[in-house]
């Protein structure tokens, strides 16, 4: 079953404005032609159900510099009109305006009180990313989806890797070299040298002869004498 947004309209000399009231609108497809036929469609709810517009609007539209905004709970169109001049009404032809179609009496101003600049610049858009209906081909609301690429920033955690340099801490182990201290170890064999040094008594060289001498004669002395 199709059915029917809401639309809400209002004017200037110089553009229409139409907003599509469709929340979370999946795979929204919006065209509008030289001859001023604007179509509308996509799906939403948790059904998907199918939501369709067509409007034969009363004059022709300057397709290259209309602009489209597609956001989360509307569409907003801001339709340049061919010819600057004031619509009696929005729709060609002796049809009735459709139920579902609406003033949008927050954009309306009216032929008399006009005295703001025509155009985007005299509401208050909020800041709205507008998109060209000529770059679009009319397929406009397939561009929203170029957003998703952002996602590709993740790749950037990729760097944590750089982490591995940590291992570098490994050079720590040159203190090894410090091993080279037990060589003082060797420093012991002096002292074995130092205690035979003082097992032997030095003495001066007149003392030592004298001591030999009478070693000498103290051996005379035990010899026994021979016998005749």
């Amino acid at each position: 079953m199709i059915r029917h947004p809401e639309v809400k309209w209002a004017e200037r000399e110089d553009k229409v404005y139409l907003t599509v009231l469709l929340a979370d609108a999946k795979n929204p497809k919006v065209n509008v032609d030289p001859e001023g036929t604007f179509t509308f469609s996509a799906t939403a709810g948790t059904d998907n159900n199918t939501y369709e517009i067509k409007l034969d609007l009363l004059d022709k539209i300057d397709v290259e510099e209309s602009k489209i905004n597609i956001g989360v709970r509307n569409i907003f169109c801001v339709l340049e009109k061919t010819e600057k001049k004031w619509w009696t009404k929005l729709l060609r032809g002796d049809q009735k305006t459709p139920h579902y179609v609406k003033v949008d009496w927050d954009k309306w101003a009216d032929e008399d009180d006009d005295t703001a600049p025509a155009g985007p610049a005299d509401m208050d858009m909020g800041g709205m990313d507008f998109s060209k209906f000529g770059d679009m081909g009319g397929l406009g609301g397939m561009g929203g989806m170029g957003g998703l690429g952002g996602m590709g920033g993740m790749g950037g955690m990729g760097g944590l890797g750089g982490m591995g340099g940590m291992g570098g801490l490994g050079g720590m182990g040159g203190l090894e070299g410090l091993g080279g201290l037990g060589g003082m170890g060797g420093m012991g064999d002096m002292g074995d040298d130092f205690e035979d040094s003082d097992d032997e008594e030095v003495k001066k060289p007149e003392e030592k002869a004298a001591d030999d001498k009478a070693d000498g004669e103290a051996s005379t002395e035990k010899l026994p004498q021979a016998q005749v």
